[in-house]
């Protein structure tokens, strides 16, 4: 299998699985780097959960990379990779989030059980928030009138990994290091960056994506995956210029329809006006005064005159 380069992508679900969902260690460096914790609340401990949270979608089903655990508090994380960006994927994360509190109830419903769900949402595409540069997006549940207040038992967070640079969050030595790692290290990786290779989870993670680690198996999945977010993306675009046209089409159509009604409306005003005027010019050549020409006609004086 002929794949480019000495590292592979970590974006994949092949080295995002690997790196993340079999490495407690640095599943908890990426958490505790990139969520809005307390201070007091960093994560200690971490086991894996399975992801049953995540319906089959065949459409979509490569696009989505997703890793869970809990901590030792209790706490949930869903850390997720998306791809190929769609309008359905909030949703489907708001979904998923709410899954991930009902599940801790089971059929107890100790609610005194429930811990906070983060979910840690990485997109690798485009179209979260096109008005804005910010890349890191923050959503808890807030009272409408008093935005201090909130609940933050359920937390979403969306980080657009296109829109970051380092300068973003300076203050963040670790947040930097791992959006680094995930937005520099690709197959065109030749040199990787002292600083990353300074710390030692980030050395990690790089050492597990050098290509002379995978065999032959792993590098045809991890290509087939690549050609499947290539074709997922091309359909997103022709589907999204198809609606455009459609839109346009429509656009186009309501238009000529709509100018047709106006130029009725319009010459049938026009036709009206010139009617006026006609019957008024009639009216002044009978010798009337500009005063009963007005009262006869709706036209004014000003337009009487103008004749």
């Amino acid at each position: 299998m002929n794949v480019k380069g000495k590292y592979l992508n970590p974006k994949a679900d092949l080295t995002f699985k690997l790196i993340f969902g079999e490495h407690k260690d640095l599943v908890m460096s990426l958490l505790n780097a990139l969520l809005p914790l307390p201070a007091d609340g960093k994560i200690e401990s971490v086991e894996y959960i399975s992801n049953e949270l995540v319906p089959d979608n065949p459409g979509k089903k490569n696009s989505i990379v997703d890793v869970q655990c809990v901590d030792s508090q209790g706490r949930h994380f869903i850390v997720e990779m998306q791809n190929v960006w769609n309008g359905s994927f909030v949703k489907r994360v708001m979904l998923n989030t709410a899954k991930a509190i009902v599940r801790q109830v089971g059929v107890s419903e100790d609610f005194n059980r429930l811990q906070s769900v983060y979910s840690l949402n990485l997109i690798n595409g485009e179209g979260f928030d096109t008005e804005s540069d910010q890349f890191y997006h923050d959503y808890v549940l807030t009272d409408v009138n008093h935005h201090e207040k909130t609940l933050d038992s359920i937390r979403m967070i969306f980080l657009e990994l296109k829109k970051f640079k380092p300068k973003s969050i300076p203050e963040r030595k670790m947040a930097v290091l791992w959006l680094r790692f995930l937005t520099e290290i690709s197959e065109a990786t030749e040199e990787v960056p002292a600083e990353l290779l300074e710390n030692a989870d980030t050395c990690k993670a790089i050492q597990i994506l050098e290509k002379s680690a995978y065999d032959e198996s792993q590098l045809h999945h991890y290509q087939n995956f690549w050609y499947t977010i290539h074709s997922e993306r091309v359909l997103e675009e022709s589907g999204h210029a198809k609606g455009l046209a459609e839109g346009l089409e429509i656009g186009r159509a309501e238009g000529r329809a709509e100018g047709r009604a106006e130029g009725r409306a319009e010459g049938r005003a026009e036709g009206r006006a010139e009617g006026r005027a006609e019957v008024a010019r009639n009216l002044m050549q009978l010798g009337l005064s500009v005063a009963d020409i007005a009262q006869a006609t709706g036209l004014t004086i000003a337009e009487i005159e103008a004749l």
